[in-house]
């Protein structure tokens, strides 16, 4: 395929109320839209890295200057047979894996479209319906808290997953499992502490969780390994995993026993498939993790939880969960519940809503 023309656009999206994370809260979710066109075929990508370099070293007014003045320029009027030939053009790019996620998500979108074919069909993915967990951020007390994963269980969701941060960690886990004491819980640190805090992470082995998600530094790992050899809940990595390299050597050594996949943080699709394939050869199960994108991204991660090793409920969400309106006039919805259903139609299944995409654009470029 040809790529012919790219048009990138930066939006910001308001939240229905603060997400709120180890790295602080967010009120609006900035992000990177990319579209590749090809012989009047156009397939859509989306990198979701947040307004400010917290969770990554990237954001999203950096994303776009990258995208716009490094990226597109490459790609554009180049051919490419596979995802593999674009990550290859895209190599000599350090980090940047949103920026460079987002291009190869919308090339995975033009291909399965130009293929007439859904994207999970294309990725080989074993039945169009995924699991989806729920997710709470750091709330203004522990009741709050608790009616919420009350909520949760009432709509049918197989597991839970706690942001937890200091002031909001053992007394928190310790009164959801008072509350709960047969409900799957997991606990998200977003590289919230360091070994300094082993006895308290020891104490989480209690609680009976079934992992412990980025506990220590985003690009660590030999703390990782350290850690989970005085654990007995499995270490989940997420920020750490940037590339199947990454992977490897976390496996390699003993930092994890679950690895997170986000597209985005991956560098696409592309790099997410080789991540799961070798995660799978050596029994290291997966999940899909999410960055409240739109429906653009999030019907990637649909696609992406069919995979045979996504052994765990991913981090997908109805629009109706963070926002009022997403960019799509067809919202990401529940087929049942805690379920999502991958689109049957070419490609992820939808595109954005020209006028929706209007309203919270900050800037674009088409070229």
């Amino acid at each position: 395929m040809k790529i012919e023309s790219i048009k990138i656009v930066r939006v910001a999206m308001p939240l229905i109320y603060p997400f709120r994370t180890a790295y602080g809260n967010d009120e609006v979710i900035d992000s990177v839209l990319v579209r590749l066109s090809s012989d009047r075929t156009q397939g859509w990508g989306e990198g979701t890295c947040f307004g400010v370099p917290a969770y990554s070293s990237e954001c999203a007014a950096t994303q776009f200057i990258v995208s716009r003045d490094i990226i597109a320029p490459l790609l554009l009027g180049q051919e490419f047979a596979g995802g593999k030939d674009l990550q290859d053009r895209l190599s000599g790019i350090k980090g940047n894996y949103f920026a460079k996620g987002a291009f190869d998500l919308a090339w995975w979108d033009l291909y399965s479209r130009e293929k007439n074919q859904p994207l999970w069909e294309i990725l080989g993915g074993r039945s169009p319906i995924v699991e989806a967990g729920a997710d709470f951020g750091i709330m203004e007390n522990h009741s709050r808290l608790i009616d919420a994963i009350a909520g949760a269980n009432a709509q049918g969701y197989k597991r839970v997953k706690l942001k937890y941060r200091p002031g909001w960690d053992l007394e928190m886990i310790k009164a959801v499992r008072a509350e709960f004491p047969d409900t799957i819980i997991h606990v998200d640190c977003n590289s919230a502490y360091s070994l300094d805090d082993l006895e308290m992470l020891k104490e989480l082995d209690n609680y009976r969780l079934a992992m412990i998600e980025q506990p220590l530094s985003n690009d660590d790992l030999i703390d990782h390994a350290a850690l989970q050899k005085q654990l007995k809940t499995p270490i989940c990595l997420d920020e750490s995993i940037t590339s199947l390299d990454k992977a490897r050597k976390a496996i390699d050594i003993g930092a994890c026993r679950w690895v997170n996949i986000k597209p985005g943080r991956v560098g696409g699709i592309t790099n997410a498939l080789e991540i799961h394939h070798h995660c799978e050869k050596m029994q290291i199960p997966c999940w899909i993790g999410g960055m409240l994108e739109s429906a653009i991204g999030a019907s990637h991660c649909i696609a992406l939880a069919t995979l045979s090793n996504i052994k765990y409920p991913s981090d997908i969400f109805p629009t109706s969960r963070f926002y009022k309106q997403d960019l799509t006039i067809e919202p990401i919805e529940h087929s049942a519940p805690s379920q999502f259903r991958a689109s049957d139609n070419p490609g992820i299944g939808v595109m954005p809503d020209e006028e929706l995409l209007h309203k919270f654009t900050l800037e674009q470029v088409e070229l």
